[in-house]
């Protein structure tokens, strides 16, 4: 999985008056959390601040990245675990990153279909259910997007979780959840009933 980095600070003032004053200089309140426990096991975490400019290198893009933080010189390896946005504006608001290590994660990889599915050729539509999927593993094993052969997909056809399996990951959306399926366009069902009512007719004609 590729990977970027994001620079940061520490953030001292804390409160909603001070992460409104941050908003407004162009900055983007954060928490990073994961590694850090206190004495009763809890997670601890660490108030920052992450400009706009910095974090949409993170965000605007279809790719999802490990992101080395760069918290003041100290680097923390960490994904995006909450994203809050401005309804509005659509404009991010508060960011959680949680730091990782060689345990297994879970992430959302984004799905990429290849092939020329066969439904396709006889005259149906692809359609993409889910843009992305849960998977369980080692960041050092998360591919940068889940590649799914759709040749032998057939019209009115749909491929669902369960029928996933890729090395080193654990699926974790659930295997009823459709990925993609070819649908019957209306040109495809008018030449199948044109066809059926040929057939019909050579039929009755014999």
């Amino acid at each position: 999985m590729k990977e970027i980095t994001i620079n940061a600070q520490v953030r001292k003032d804390l409160g909603k008056k001070a992460s409104r004053d941050l908003r407004r200089a162009g900055n983007v309140p954060c928490v990073v959390y994961g590694v850090e426990k206190d004495e009763k096991g809890n997670p601890v975490a660490q108030s920052i601040t992450v400009s706009q400019k910095e974090l949409a290198k993170a965000i605007y893009t279809p790719n999802v990245y490990i992101i080395n933080l760069n918290i003041e010189g100290k680097s923390v390896k960490v994904v995006i675990k909450e994203l809050q946005c401005d309804f509005v504006k659509d404009t991010p608001v508060h960011v959680d990153f949680y730091q990782i290590t060689d345990a297994p994660i879970v992430m959302e990889i984004p799905v990429k279909l290849n092939g020329l599915a066969a439904g396709v050729r006889a005259g149906g539509k692809l359609t993409l259910s889910v843009r992305k999927l849960k998977v369980r593993a080692p960041y050092t094993q998360l591919p940068d997007t889940l590649d799914i052969d759709v040749t032998n997909l057939e019209l009115g056809k749909s491929l669902k979780v369960e029928s996933l399996n890729f090395e080193g990951l654990e699926m974790i959306t659930p295997k009823e959840v459709v990925v993609c399926a070819v649908r019957m366009t209306r040109a495809a069902r008018s030449a199948a009933d044109e066809t059926a009512a040929a057939e019909e007719g050579g039929e009755a004609a014999e």
